[in-house]
């Protein structure tokens, strides 16, 4: 058996690394197909030790003033930022994504939620409001933390995702057992022991590795106060199902098959750069991607020929050059997948293929047991089409031709998906009431993808449940308490005596 390249990964709670009783899986390097690290999964009852050790750590942890908290947040921001290019080489080789990624948009985006989170509530984030209500009367509200909560990360931005949830629950002051996916494990450690470093006191943030089984049980279990996931919609509605049993609190971020709209009045350019980021940046890893690329008919010819010229400017290869691009798919399962969408596009759907096809790239040489693909191009296509109603998740862009923009929208939102959308324009005005009309909770004018700390993002329709980031991002990590204080002296009663 192959080496791995990295130590066997463990579990980590109580602020240490703990071994594990359950089974052992790979992670596997999906540029080249080879090992990267032996990782043990939890077994059920690793699973109650980690959520006993969080709720031993949550009654200080949810008492301690939120500009302390922040500051130990702060710290770990500091530790992240200083250790970027380390971190980022390792979700390079466990997520495929180049390093020209890795390093300027995963770790980068996490170090930001949690800077921004941290400032959020020494600031004043956690204030609850008063009310006079009379002279003798008034209302004041807090905001206190849930308790033990539940984190299932997704495998398309690993460390990402991880501190999207983490920030804002250890900010409020709840304690948190977070689960990676088992496909891109590897930065569960890595974070764990940067918090511990920073001062998160043992037992705040815990990891726990293993599949969809070990997830089922840590979301399902009583000790679990809210319950934060990010994956396929499939997988979502039962989470939320299991959690609803319960009456946990849930944030729910999941899938999209969201529209592109390039209006007529659009700069071409500037419509196809948006377009090829909205499909193969992260080679169409990415819940917001706007696959369905709404064209009108006048411009499709135009449209279409500059996007073939600008194909040749993906660029797959060495994932750690700097002018690499474009990398794999993120494991065997997932090129499988991939690939049945783009042979059922050509041969029962009957879409044009414009580009790219089931072939890998050439210029991988000595990566080709990778997983990868070339980037994908489908003209002509329908509505009905199956690789236009379904999430690929993959770079696989189909264009529809329009010959309204009351069609477009029409059509874009026809779809129970409702993530992302955006449009392209030269007129803000036509802008607005375009995506005040689209039907997604993201949405975008003139750009495509950025999703700053300060932007509460979430989906509507099946794509999600609450939303994650911004101010109202922190509202989703505590509960209202309600207190109603009568200084009259005097106790208001029906039951006086006549």
């Amino acid at each position: 058996m192959t080496e791995a390249f990295y130590p066997p990964r463990h579990l980590y709670y109580n602020g240490k690394v703990q071994m594990a009783s359950g089974p052992v899986f790979r992670s596997i390097d999906p540029s080249t197909a080879q090992p990267l690290a032996d990782i043990h999964a939890a077994s059920h009852s690793d699973i109650d030790s980690a959520i006993t050790s969080a709720q031993r750590a949550f009654p200080a942890w949810s008492r301690t003033p939120p500009v302390v908290r922040a500051r130990i947040l702060l710290k770990a921001v500091q530790l992240l930022r200083e250790r970027n290019d380390e971190i980022a080489k390792s979700e390079t080789q466990d997520t495929g994504k180049p390093f020209s990624e890795t390093s300027t948009v995963d770790v980068v985006t996490g170090a930001d939620v949690l800077e921004f989170f941290a400032n959020l509530v020494a600031g004043g984030g956690l204030n609850g409001e008063t009310a006079q209500l009379r002279e003798d009367a008034w209302v004041y509200t807090k905001k206190e933390s849930l308790g033990v909560c539940a984190g299932i990360g997704a495998w398309n931005y690993p460390i990402q995702i991880a501190l999207w949830k983490s920030a804002p629950c250890l900010a409020a002051g709840n304690t948190m057992v977070y689960k990676p996916s088992e496909v891109t494990p590897l930065h569960g450690l890595i974070l764990a022991q940067i918090y511990t470093e920073a001062g998160v006191p043992p037992g705040v943030f815990n990891i726990v590795n293993g599949g969809g089984d070990i997830g089922a049980y840590l979301t399902s279990h009583p000790g679990i106060a809210k319950v934060s996931f990010t994956g396929q919609v499939s997988t979502g509605k039962k989470v939320a199902s299991s959690a609803a049993m319960n009456m946990k609190y849930v944030t729910m971020e999941l899938g999209g098959k969201s529209p592109v709209v390039i209006l007529p009045d659009a700069d071409i350019d500037s419509a196809v750069d948006g377009a090829m980021m909205a499909n193969f940046f992260s080679t169409g890893q990415v819940c917001t991607n706007g696959t369905r690329v709404f064209v009108p008919s006048a411009l499709k010819q135009t449209f279409e020929m500059t996007l073939l010229e600008k194909m040749k400017h993906i660029r797959p290869g060495d994932l750690m050059d700097s002018n690499t691009n474009f990398g794999p798919l993120v494991s065997e399962v997932h090129y499988q997948k991939v690939l049945t969408y783009i042979k059922h596009g050509i041969e029962v759907d009957g879409a044009k293929l414009l580009y790219g096809g089931a072939e890998k790239p050439d210029s991988i040489k000595g990566m080709e047991n990778g997983y990868w693909v070339k980037p994908t191009i489908f003209t002509d296509c329908k509505d009905s089409m199956k690789i236009v109603q379904e999430e690929i998740f993959g770079p696989v862009l189909t264009i529809l031709s329009y010959e309204s923009v009351e069609e477009a929208i029409s059509r874009a939102n026809a779809t129970p998906l409702g993530l992302a959308a955006g449009v392209f324009t030269k007129d803000l005005n036509l802008a607005h009431q375009v995506v005040a009309r689209l039907e997604a909770g993201i949405t975008w004018v003139n750009t495509w993808g950025e999703s700053p700390a300060e932007m509460s993002v979430g989906g509507w329709k099946e794509s999600g449940v609450g939303v994650e980031n911004g101010k109202r991002g922190l509202e989703a990590w505590v509960r209202i308490k309600s207190t109603l204080v009568d200084m009259s002296g005097v106790v208001p009663t029906v039951f006086a005596k006549i």
